[in-house]
């Protein structure tokens, strides 16, 4: 999957992800780089980006950890709540597939969610080897067509199990149960429970 050029910025991207007008432009790079790689045309809906990032900001502030050992895990979780958001507001729109593709190929049998798939994990990836050094991975599930006939058909009815399957897709052991739910690695089962229905009632 290509990577946004921005991400060779010297900001950290933990930091520049949090202003629109980066998250625009590295999407939009990440979507002209597919486009590039597939020959795939897509269109961006600028209202429908917008209102993307600012529903993600928002969940991200609201989920946004105190303990200073929830951080490495909570870069994952934030990939997943951008992916989320994708998908409920789908800025991305298909024009037009080259003849005779390969539908088995994640990449054409839905190429909006692989856009949004291939830039969660490249702002994921990107955060942990800047702030964490940590590598690069991905799953072989990335490429399994059965994966991703699943992928579409749960998200279509549950967004937040984007968060799931991108853990899934990142080499990560996947919450399926309760997907929008941040879990602290500095509280106990009582404290838990109490913040679940916390964050599930906000």
């Amino acid at each position: 999957m290509a990577q946004p050029d921005t991400l060779t910025d010297t900001q950290p991207v933990r930091k520049s992800i949090r202003r629109l007008r980066w998250f625009e432009n590295s999407f939009r790079q990440q979507v002209s780089k597919t486009c590039d790689e597939t020959g795939i045309d897509l269109a961006i809906d600028d209202r429908k980006l917008a209102a993307t990032f600012i529903n993600w900001l928002r969940a991200f502030e609201s989920h946004k950890p105190q303990h200073e050992t929830d951080r490495q895990p909570f870069v994952g979780f934030a990939a997943g709540l951008m992916l989320r958001a994708l998908i409920e507001h789908a800025p991305l729109g298909v024009r037009s597939k080259p003849d005779d593709v390969d539908d088995t190929n994640p990449a054409y049998f839905w190429p909006e969610g692989y856009v949004y798939v291939a830039y969660c994990l490249n702002m994921r990836s990107a955060v942990l080897e800047q702030d964490f050094h940590e590598d690069r991975k991905v799953a072989p599930e990335l490429d399994e067509i059965r994966t991703w006939w699943s992928f579409k058909e749960n998200v279509a009815n549950d967004p937040a199990l984007g968060i799931a399957f991108l853990d899934l897709f990142a080499g990560e052991k996947p919450d399926w149960t309760k997907p929008g739910v941040f879990r602290s690695r500095d509280v106990g089962p009582t404290a838990l429970r109490f913040y679940e229905r916390k964050t599930l009632t906000d």
